[in-house]
């Protein structure tokens, strides 16, 4: 199964675009984001081990459709900071995010490391002892640098069931090409944009590096990319998220996908007007499943 989704719903610039003003700090923000979307990549996750009760909201606001899945990040300092346990911390998370292992709506657990990290001895067997310490969690493995694009590490993953993440990026230096590789049972794919101008720029705020809109070629390209990839399960996540524009890759894809017009928030079609060729249902602004 194809799932496709953003890198999380709650961005103050998505308020008038993607749903209505006042909303991104509510709870109602993923319900109606969820309605779009079958899968949702939790961020919150990167910067603080979540709690049980965050994560039972986060389920019970997605009942409504059952074969919805999560996926989350890794908190960062496994993977950033790497010179320390975090002991307690792994316990902390690990009990946070039980609950959306036990509701089976966890669909991968993602270590996203920085581009900083680069294929070394050391650093391979770090990575070999962060899956030991989540062995049996749906683990996909990010890694930007183009260092890491070898056979001896998809090797590994493949013996770990491990998932390697698909990254589009900007293509400076040493970053990772596009690629089409599945390594476990979970097939990745995320997309940051291509805003090579500022990347790497020291002071480019996290607007100014994902504000990238893709085209309907590059949109066609990836479909062929996901054709080849071969696996029970793919999560397509759009990252791009500057003003909404991840929601209107990750709808376009849908669309791309499975031949099917998708339901499109009035907002976001009047913000986007090429997704009028696209949209089967106009949205009305604050409108709730039934």
């Amino acid at each position: 199964m194809v799932r496709v989704g953003t890198a999380g719903w709650s961005y103050p610039d998505w308020e008038g675009i993607v749903y209505p003003k006042g909303t991104a700090a509510t709870r109602e923000a993923l319900v109606l984001v969820a309605r779009l979307f079958d899968t949702l990549e939790l961020n919150v996750t990167f910067y603080r081990p979540p709690s049980a009760r965050m994560a039972e909201s986060w389920v019970k606001r997605v009942a409504f459709r059952p074969s919805f899945r999560f996926t989350a990040k890794l908190w960062q300092g496994f993977t950033h900071r790497r010179d320390e346990s975090h002991a307690v911390e792994e316990k902390a998370f690990k009990e946070g995010i039980a609950p959306l292992m036990e509701a089976s709506r966890l669909g991968a657990l993602l270590a996203q490391f920085p581009h900083s990290f680069r294929n070394t001895e050391k650093n391979r067997a770090y990575l070999e002892e962060l899956l030991d310490r989540f062995a049996g969690y749906p683990m996909v493995v990010e890694v930007r640098h183009v260092s890491w694009v070898t056979d001896e590490l998809l090797a590994m993953l493949s013996r770990r069931d491990t998932g390697f993440c698909n990254v589009d990026q900007p293509g400076v230096g040493a970053a990772s090409p596009p690629t089409s590789i599945v390594t476990g049972g979970v097939g990745y794919v995320r997309w940051h944009g291509r805003n090579k101008e500022n990347w790497f720029r020291k002071d480019a705020g996290r607007d100014a590096r994902y504000d990238y809109l893709y085209s309907h070629e590059e949109i066609r390209e990836w479909v062929q990319r996901i054709r080849m990839m071969d696996s029970r399960d793919i999560f397509i996540i759009a990252n791009n998220h500057y003003r909404g524009q991840a929601a209107v890759n990750a709808l376009e894809m849908m669309h791309a996908i499975s031949g099917d017009k998708v339901e499109v928030p009035d907002s976001l079609a009047k913000a986007y007007p090429r997704l009028a060729s696209i949209a089967a249902v106009v949205q009305r602004p604050g409108m709730l499943p039934l």
